[in-house]
């Protein structure tokens, strides 16, 4: 099974969104999850870091600059989605990636904070 780190970068992008108020926090996320279509796409208009930043955690041995590196993502390239954070906790628990359920935990809390929801 693969093991995962928390990606620092992709936090606090994440966090930086949440501030900007950039979240949908009513979501399906099966079905606004970007497939690889909408990833390439992006890839070619943007950075590989930029692409890091839409992900809250890093495979652990994988190649830098390439799709299998990032795991987690938290939105649609364009917003932060709720429902992708709490896809990424739900997820990230089942497979005992703690430090990486902790943070998307963390970024949820901060997203219902900022949007009032309690």
């Amino acid at each position: 099974m693969a093991r995962y780190t928390v990606n620092a970068a992709g936090v606090a992008r994440v966090r930086g969104l949440i501030e900007a108020r950039q979240y949908v926090l009513d979501s399906e996320w099966g079905e606004v999850q970007p497939d690889a279509e909408a990833e390439n796409a992006y890839l070619e208009r943007h950075s590989w870091e930029d692409y890091a930043g839409w992900h809250i955690g890093l495979t652990e041995g994988a190649t830098e600059e390439t799709k299998g590196r990032y795991a987690f993502v938290a939105g649609d390239f364009r917003r932060v989605h709720r429902s992708a954070l709490i896809a990424c906790v739900f997820r990230a628990g089942q497979w005992r990636h703690k430090q990486v359920e902790l943070a998307a935990h963390e970024l949820l809390q901060d997203l219902d904070r900022r949007a009032g929801i309690e």
